[in-house]
């Protein structure tokens, strides 16, 4: 049997139409399969490689942390340099009431974590999120999600979660002094980029002082300069009680966090002890990868192009059969006419050598998110790829100006 044959047979499988790219190797902005041909990736691994493939700082990081230990003993025990590097450098860049770092395995466990934590630290039991947002697929932060269409299958899930519009102000009034915290998004991703309106997250963080509820910020996706700074939270003026990383955090490497004050933090260490465990998490390796990843976004000014970047999407990404084209940074969704023709131009893009995906609760929107080292003739080509899709698509299909707009 051949590698794709076993794939099939023995990884287990999420759908029933995987893309089946046999990925030989990477490098920057690119993978390519056994037979050499390259794929522009332009989902950098759903939001994860932010400094691209394979870059040398990450991989150098790994190597020199690889030759001196792997995993030593459950997480918080042992004093280890790479997890406490990266959390004072994390802290040194975060609002002061952010400065105590749990470092987790994946962006579901800093989201579990967190649930957990505002439970013990407000005594309260009920936990609210926004509706047609993603926190993660485990079974409490699968509770987050609404609509009910991927975990209706698997109920009952955790009891009293309830759910308000993101956006919504008059909403707000849902939130009460029985509300542990509100887990929001900064930038909505699965619902196909929708940024906050203006004034809509101070509301929130008022209404959440008000009745003594913790704000959660979700950045899992938002984080590490995707939206044009290095948490998306900064450029709203709205500070969380809590803020969730994963993702881009690691340059390619699992790895994920939920941060809070010392003070609230403190609350899974007593009553009961260790309120809170994890094995791997916060694995030397890849808090070594991480806090490489995090300096060389600091050193380089990939983050400050990110908003140039964007520009010259938007003033590419132009054709009938686009709708609208939402953005937050080198985040995009390229909304189209339906399910069936976005599929069609994937795997047109596919063919061409152009890596693109959908959104979890859009499946008529294109997803762009690549790494942040993306070059501007990148941009043009992948632009231009992109236009002639949607363009064969948009004839294959005998569709005029008229079916878009209606």
């Amino acid at each position: 049997m051949n590698l794709r044959q076993l794939f099939l047979q023995h990884v287990a499988q999420t759908s029933a139409f995987p893309l089946m790219l046999e990925i030989d190797s990477a490098q920057g902005m690119y993978l390519h399969n056994k037979e050499g041909k390259a794929y522009l990736d332009l989902i950098a691994g759903i939001g994860v490689s932010c400094l691209g493939h394979k870059h040398p700082a990450v991989v150098e990081a790994i190597k020199t942390q690889a030759d001196r230990y792997l995993h030593t003993l459950v997480y918080g025990e042992f004093v280890l340099a790479p997890q406490v590097q990266l959390a004072e450098l994390l802290a040194r860049q975060l609002p002061d009431s952010l400065e105590s770092v749990y470092f987790v395995n994946s962006g579901t466990e800093a989201t579990e974590g967190a649930m957990k934590l505002a439970k013990r630290y407000t005594g309260r039991a009920e936990i609210i999120s926004c509706k047609k947002a993603y926190h993660g697929s485990t079974q409490g932060a699968a509770s987050l999600m609404w609509p009910k269409d991927f975990t209706q299958a698997f109920h009952p899930l955790l009891p009293g979660i309830s759910h308000i519009g993101y956006n919504c102000e008059w909403c707000l009034q849902d939130i009460t002094s029985q509300t542990a915290a509100v887990v929001v998004e900064t930038v909505q991703g699965e619902w196909g980029v929708r940024p906050p309106t203006e004034g809509y997250l101070k509301k929130l963080r008022q209404r959440c002082t008000e009745v003594g509820a913790l704000l959660i910020f979700d950045e899992i996706q938002a984080g590490y300069g995707r939206t044009g700074t290095l948490f998306a939270f900064e450029q709203y003026d709205v500070v969380p009680d809590i803020l969730l990383l994963a993702k881009g955090m690691g340059g390619g490497m699992p790895i994920g966090a939920f941060i809070a004050s010392r003070e609230v933090m403190l609350a899974l260490s007593d009553k009961p002890i260790l309120g809170h465990i994890t094995t791997f998490g916060g694995h030397p390796v890849s808090c070594a990868a991480g806090l490489a990843t995090l300096q060389t976004l600091l050193s380089t000014d990939y983050i400050q192009q990110v908003k140039q970047k964007e520009a010259l999407f938007l003033e590419l990404l132009k054709h009938p059969g686009i709708r609208e084209v939402r953005s937050a940074g080198l985040w995009m969704a390229v909304e189209m006419i339906d399910f069936d023709f976005i599929q069609a131009v994937i795997k047109r893009c596919l063919q061409a050598g152009l890596l693109t995906d959908w959104f979890l609760f859009n499946d008529r929107s294109l997803r762009i998110a690549p790494p942040l080292i993306i070059t501007e003739e990148e941009i043009r080509w992948a632009c231009e790829v992109i236009l002639d899709a949607v363009e064969h698509t948009f004839k294959d299909r005998g569709l005029t100006r008229w079916d878009v707009l209606h």
